[in-house]
């Protein structure tokens, strides 16, 4: 029998097969099956998926802790993103206010957002979610409500298995990382810049028009701010880019260094110079652009299917966006 007719022998869920799926430590009970795929068992019936989730939210969390990232699939009562926002609402999860983040969203309902809305023709490179600042979601949801034409598969990666790569391959440049850690700097506008994948506003960033609330919102982050004539440069750091994962056990390559080295480009902004050691000293490019390539070869590239539900542990797996021929409508939540 497989682990989760073991675990929970009236489980209302299956476990399917993803084709780009990896397994890790295969054969081992400590195996990663990364992501975990459910779908409705014959069981299931008419439930709703919110219903399954408060039933079994203990078994959920447990292969979440373990794989790092479930991918619901197949669940007829999920069409919409007030279900989705049912969805989310069901695990009992505190919700996150997006401030300090990059990406530009809009909410849509209840905890629900639109996911980066960057055009469809630029990728969003790998991170963890709101990683430059030091409050971050411990929970990610990603719903697709519109299925892309083309593209646009959502890749996820397990942070451990970057970090230890990296620390194999570039040792001494890991170690630096770890002693100084991070600056990241973005010059933003007053208002969304939407052709920018970074184009979030100082307004909606700190969500407010008050410049005095905006600096009280950014200290309490430990962010440093200049205004300028037409904007405002913000200067986040030295953050961490290395975290320990306490309850793995286990060293997380905790950074948003790839996707600001290589995607925080716009009329305002240089990635060069948006993310440097925490020291102030610009990071090697060949490094950047080897860890690029490193976190292509180990992710999975999850291609949506409408109706699905991706639950992503923050602290466990970073994740990205491909490029892609329009429609397709993906929405996020984020939680504590």
């Amino acid at each position: 029998m497989g682990l989760l007719e073991l675990t929970m022998p009236e489980n209302l869920f299956v476990e399917s097969e993803l084709l780009q799926q990896k397994k890790y430590n295969a054969g081992d009970e400590a195996g990663i099956v990364f992501p975990t795929v459910l779908i409705p068992s014959p069981k299931f019936g008419d439930r709703n998926l919110k219903e399954a989730i408060r039933d079994q939210k203990p078994w959920l969390e447990s292969v979440l802790h373990k794989n790092g990232a479930i991918l619901f699939r197949g669940f007829s009562s999920v069409s919409s993103a007030s279900d989705f926002n049912d969805v989310v609402e069901a695990f009992g999860y505190d919700e996150l206010p997006y401030v300090g983040g990059a990406a530009p969203r809009t909410n849509v309902v209840g905890r629900v957002f639109t996911s980066n809305e960057s055009p469809p023709d630029q990728k969003i490179p790998f991170h963890h979610e709101m990683a430059q600042v030091p409050k971050f979601p411990l929970k990610v949801f990603f719903f697709c409500e519109v299925e892309p034409k083309i593209g646009g598969e959502t890749p996820i990666v397990l942070s451990h298995v970057i970090y230890d790569k990296m620390k194999q391959k570039y040792p001494e440049f890991v170690d630096r990382l770890e002693e100084h850690g991070l600056l990241y700097t973005r010059v933003l506008g007053e208002d969304d810049d939407p052709s920018s994948p970074i184009g979030r506003g100082w307004v909606s960033t700190f969500l407010t028009k008050d410049k005095a609330i905006a600096a009280e919102r950014a200290a309490k982050l430990g962010m440093k701010l200049e205004w300028t004539n037409d904007g405002l440069k913000t200067v986040m750091g030295p953050i961490p880019a290395i975290k320990f994962d306490e309850l793995r056990k286990r060293k997380i390559w905790f950074n948003s260094m790839v996707a600001a080295y290589t995607g925080w480009e716009d009329a305002r902004n240089d990635p060069v110079k948006a993310v440097t050691f925490g020291d102030g000293t610009p990071l090697p490019a060949n490094v950047i652009h080897d860890c690029l390539k490193i976190l292509e070869e180990e992710s999975v590239a999850v291609p949506w299917q409408k109706g699905d539900v991706l639950l992503l542990d923050n602290l466990a797996v970073l994740h990205a966006r491909r490029p892609f021929e329009p429609p397709r409508r993906v929405l996020a939540s984020l939680c504590t």
